[in-house]
């Protein structure tokens, strides 16, 4: 599986090159750390988890399974940042565009994520897969406690 992350990784970097990131497989490794056996990863791609355009050093690897948004960054010296977002706490999710890169801001219960330095030409197809995943989650979900109540 750790080759799969990483290809899909490295489809995205080669399909939208001026997605600004850096050390791919080891942020990678993070999400495969965190991933259940049970889980499939449907989409991946990679931004820097801030809103500031000049800050380039905070790259992550964002992984969409098919039971949560996973978020992974190893840390320089020591250490990982990791992140899930699961479908009952995913609010929203807003794009904005600028003349180079674009910007991804996902809004959840708890926290309002930044995503920049992406290609701008990669802001439709990241939203349309986060979109379309959580619409298939939530439809689940609500099924689930409509059947419960």
């Amino acid at each position: 599986m750790s080759s799969s992350l990483y290809e899909m990784v490295k489809e995205f970097k080669r399909k939208y090159p001026m997605t600004i990131c850096w050390r791919l497989k080891a942020h990678c490794k993070v999400i495969e750390k965190h991933l259940n056996s049970d889980e499939e990863i449907l989409y991946a791609f990679v931004a820097q988890k801030n809103a500031n355009p000049l800050d380039i050093i905070t790259t992550y690897v964002i992984a969409i399974t098919n039971k949560r948004i996973l978020l992974g960054q190893k840390r320089m010296l020591f250490g990982y940042l990791f992140t899930a977002i699961t479908p009952d706490m995913f609010n929203d999710i807003k794009i904005k565009t600028g003349i180079v890169w674009g910007k991804v801001f996902i809004d959840t219960i708890k926290e309002f994520v930044a995503f920049s330095n992406i290609d701008k030409s990669a802001l439709p197809e990241i939203e349309s897969n986060v979109t379309t995943y959580m619409i298939q989650e939530k439809q689940k979900y609500g099924q689930t406690n409509q059947k419960e109540d």
